[in-house]
């Protein structure tokens, strides 16, 4: 199991070396919020470990979604993440489609994120277990479980452990990598671990608890220890 932690900014990415996986994103625009390309390969410059970048949490636009796409992989992205907050197994096929050929077109080595909410029902959009088949039949490499509204709610409050051990072993079927995140706190670890993802997301965890507040590197180590 793999740690990713989100920095939302270079200085902070400087705190969050420590991780597995150095994940970009921008807070104040969302649970995927995208961050600036130059911050992206600035992050990409500081590290020799997989850098994510977060392209946001795209309602129906399969166009904007695959140039967002394309551009976090020019800028330096190895993983490049895309939150489905919209419904329709169809819509989302296009979306999906649109961001794997933008990227994988160009940068067949990168990997390709997909993700929706684990709050689906209050956010009126695709369950997880919906988007996995349609993000492996595209060709994606990542189906991932986030919160979409950012609460303090985790994603134990929406998916209990039956219903993630189901859709880590629907991935390991569908030949995708999982990563959960959402809202993660401490005492998550120990039944993630039971659950086993390949990759486990956090911010609020190593901030202190408040994702609006600055990444601490001994939080970053406390999870990693943790995990390990």
């Amino acid at each position: 199991m793999q740690l990713l932690v989100s920095p939302s900014s270079i200085e902070e990415a400087r705190d969050a070396l420590a991780a597995d996986i150095i994940d970009v994103k921008k807070p104040s625009e969302g649970s995927l919020g995208a961050n600036y390309p130059w911050v992206i390969h600035a992050i990409k410059g500081l590290t020799d470990k997989p850098v994510s970048a977060a392209i946001g949490d795209f309602s129906y636009l399969p166009g904007g979604a695959a140039l967002a796409a394309y551009g976090a992989a020019a800028a330096g992205a190895d993983y490049i993440k895309v939150g489905l907050k919209f419904d329709g197994a169809e819509k989302a096929r296009e979306l999906i489609e649109g961001v794997v050929k933008a990227v994988k077109g160009e940068f067949p080595e990168k990997y390709v994120v997909i993700a929706s909410y684990a709050d689906y029902t209050r956010l009126n959009t695709i369950s997880p277990f919906e988007m996995a088949p349609l993000a492996a039949d595209a060709g994606a490499d990542v189906a991932m479980i986030d919160t979409g509204i950012k609460d303090g709610r985790s994603v134990f409050e929406y998916l209990d452990e039956a219903r993630l051990n189901k859709f880590v072993a629907m991935n390991k079927e569908l030949g995708i990598t999982t990563a959960l995140a959402g809202s993660l706190r401490f005492e998550d670890i120990d039944p993630l671990k039971k659950i086993n993802p390949d990759i486990i997301g956090v911010r609020g965890m190593v901030c202190g608890g408040d994702r609006g507040d600055a990444i601490r590197p001994e939080l970053v180590e406390r999870a990693l220890n943790m995990i390990r």
